[in-house]
């Protein structure tokens, strides 16, 4: 096994023991996401599905069963599942192998476009362009827009490699940024396909923050979260050039047993157009509980 390996086998680890932390706020979650799933729109307020998702066998498989608990939602709006930041967040609150790493406080790491390594490092990321587009709502609040929140997002690159942490890319910083949102909530992100590694379906990981000035400590997050795609979109992108890594780990995990999206995914589903030869296009609605 290599070292490459031996990195994402840690990571599914720590996935695993940060679930076990949540697991009272996921099973909250859960009974909510039973209750009320059948009611969400598909891009309304928690995200929602593409068409692709649907006609995927492994979507199919994972069917919440129905259920008679009822726990009332918060506001108009579904609050987006707290999950673990993994062990490569970047955010200072753990370390590389050359210390703690923090790079919400260095230099550009304010910033749209996230391929590129900044503040020293000039490694860019490879692979099929994607576009990340969130929209921050308040939950408590009829799902009005929150302009002003700062989103921390990062991920994996296409050879299911995290810059900082991963052997051969612990000198480089891409795929990391952060983004305040506009007046209508929105934050954007150009970046590429992450791919995917052992143990985990595909995802991207994010933090939301109250104000820019608070973004630079991970004390001051008040949410930390993970989304995905759906299965159609991620056999398309797969088959592109660079992704031949992914499409084996891919065929070895699915949504039903994946550690964090095995309880539900619906509000973590990104809603996705475009193709693996112009771009794909994610969206998905943040909600917040205030």
């Amino acid at each position: 096994m290599t070292s490459h390996d031996d990195d994402h086998e840690h990571s599914l680890a720590a996935d695993l023991s940060a679930m076990l932390s949540l697991a009272t706020d996921r099973r909250r979650t859960l009974r909510w996401l039973l209750a009320g799933a059948s009611a969400l729109p598909v891009l309304g307020c928690g995200g929602g599905g593409s068409s692709a998702s649907g006609s995927s066998s492994a979507a199919a498989t994972t069917t919440t069963p129905s259920t008679t608990t009822t726990t009332p939602t918060i506001g108009t709006c579904p609050v987006i599942p707290e999950e673990t930041g993994g062990p490569y967040p970047g955010d200072g609150t753990n370390s590389n192998t050359s210390g703690l790493v923090n790079v919400l406080t260095q230099s550009g790491v304010v910033r749209s476009d996230i391929r590129s390594s900044f503040n020293g490092p000039t490694g860019v990321a490879a692979g099929v362009l994607l576009t990340i587009k969130l929209q921050i709502v308040d939950a408590n609040g009829s799902c009005a827009v929150l302009s002003g929140y700062v989103v921390y997002l990062w991920h994996c690159d296409r050879d299911g490699n995290y810059s900082l942490y991963s052997n051969g890319v612990t000198d480089q910083n891409y795929l990391r940024g952060v983004q305040a949102s506009d007046s209508n909530g929105n934050v954007t992100f150009q970046t590429i396909f992450p791919g995917c590694y052992a143990g985990r379906m595909p995802h991207v990981h994010f933090e939301v923050y109250p104000t820019l000035a608070k973004s630079t400590s991970a004390a001051n997050r008040i949410k930390t979260s993970q989304f995905t795609f759906p299965m159609a979109t991620l056999n398309e992108a797969y088959a592109s050039a660079g992704y031949s890594t992914s499409v084996r780990n891919l065929a070895q995990i699915s949504y039903a047993t994946d550690n964090i999206f095995s309880d539900g995914y619906s509000l973590q589903m990104g809603a996705v157009t475009g193709n693996a030869s112009d771009g794909y296009v994610v969206t998905l609605t943040v909600g917040l509980a205030g």
